[in-house]
């Protein structure tokens, strides 16, 4: 299978094209399902048939994997009956380019194996829609301009959403249809059921800018169920380092607002978060961190910036300063923020720090940027 799925690696962009081409040509109405630009559709496909078909030897991995995929593109809209349609599609995508080498044997195992991944996702789908819906209707209730090219909204879903403090979630705007954006949710649990959302507008970014720039109080989003496993760690005893890069505070302030908010008698956990920028002017919510702190006084705020020095802000790289804590005895560390960033702190604390105490989200999902693929994971 493997040997098989090289010969597809090496003309990956015509792979794919041919791929949708012969998806969209036998099944035009699936076209409806897909944005209009598929170049970043056909890329994530790629990426996830590579890393499916490398885990192969590995059950649990492409399990969890298939199971995370079938949840995920419900809110595409994407139901049992379209499934076929696909994989017969990349079935005869693989065997056009398998050539001379395509043989009974190699078809049978790939239709094996493709007929696997259809079933897992679809069980994983069925036992979703009994826990809770495809979407969220989400009216933004409040949108604050913190920094020409940062807000903060404050969105109140529909129906009950429920989230672990860290975890992410979907979101599409009615502007761009079908292009769906990853953004951690900035806050735990609330009574009221809101929920934050930092977001940063980047260049040609149609959803961020749109959030950003065009969006206001009683607009409304659609949003998809959460997903992460970066979240509060379970042995209270252990204290917690969070390193937070630009909007990737937003998963560490909600860990941190849990920490909080536990409130259990005894030692309270030391939490010790680092959030740094590229100048302090783009350190944004420095006003709700330090009422955070007052309510906790055993949290330890440390602001950084590369440059544009302040007297309550230190300067230099922030994994360089991170590296600077006392003491990483006992500790749980968080690292959250742009791919490079959550790259290099991992590496610099690897010195001090043993790696099943580390923690942030995969480094392809920060990468990525979400469309539904079948199967293309939908990422941030």
């Amino acid at each position: 299978m493997k040997d098989s799925f090289s010969q597809l690696a090496g003309r990956r962009q015509f792979a794919m094209e041919y791929l949708y081409a012969r998806l969209f040509t036998h099944n035009p109405e699936l076209r409806s399902l897909f944005p209009l630009s598929m170049a970043e559709t056909r890329e994530r496909t790629f990426l996830m048939l590579a890393s499916l078909i490398d885990n192969l030897d590995r059950q649990e991995t492409v399990a969890r994997q298939l199971g995370d995929l079938g949840q995920a593109h419900r809110k595409f809209g994407v139901k049992d009956s379209h499934y076929p349609a696909f994989f017969d599609s990349l079935l005869a995508t693989v065997a056009y380019l398998s050539g001379t080498a395509w043989t009974a044997g190699l078809s049978e195992a790939w239709q094996a194996v493709l007929g696997y991944f259809a079933a897992t996702m679809k069980a994983a789908a069925a036992a979703d829609a009994t826990r809770q819906p495809a979407w969220w209707i989400g009216e933004i209730v409040q949108h604050d301009q913190r920094t020409p090219t940062i807000a903060v909204l404050t969105i109140r879903p529909d129906r009950p959403f429920d989230y672990r403090p860290g975890q992410y979630l979907s979101l599409q705007v009615p502007k761009w249809p079908r292009v769906w954006r990853k953004y951690s949710i900035a806050n735990a649990p609330r009574d009221n059921g809101l929920i934050d959302l930092h977001v940063r507008a980047v260049p040609g970014g149609m959803v961020s800018t749109a959030l950003v720039s065009h969006s206001g109080t009683g607009d409304t989003v659609t949003l998809s169920a959460a997903h992460g496993d970066l979240t509060v760690p379970a042995d209270p005893e252990r204290d917690v380092v969070c390193v937070a890069g630009g909007t990737g505070l937003a998963p560490v302030k909600a860990i941190a607002e849990a920490i909080v908010g536990a409130g259990r008698p005894g030692r309270r956990r030391a939490v010790t978060l680092y959030v740094g920028a590229r100048r302090g002017s783009d350190l944004y919510d420095i006003r709700d961190l330090a009422t955070l702190r007052l309510a906790y006084p055993a949290l330890t705020l440390v602001q950084v910036a590369e440059s544009d020095h302040e007297n309550s802000v230190l300067t230099g790289r922030l994994p360089d300063v991170v590296l600077t804590h006392p003491s990483f005895r006992n500790t749980e560390v968080y690292v959250a923020g742009p791919a490079g960033l959550v790259s290099a702190g991992t590496r610099a604390l690897r010195a001090r720090v043993p790696a099943d105490r580390i923690h942030h989200d995969p480094l392809d999902l920060l990468r990525a940027a979400s469309h539904p693929s079948l199967p293309g994971i939908p990422a941030d």
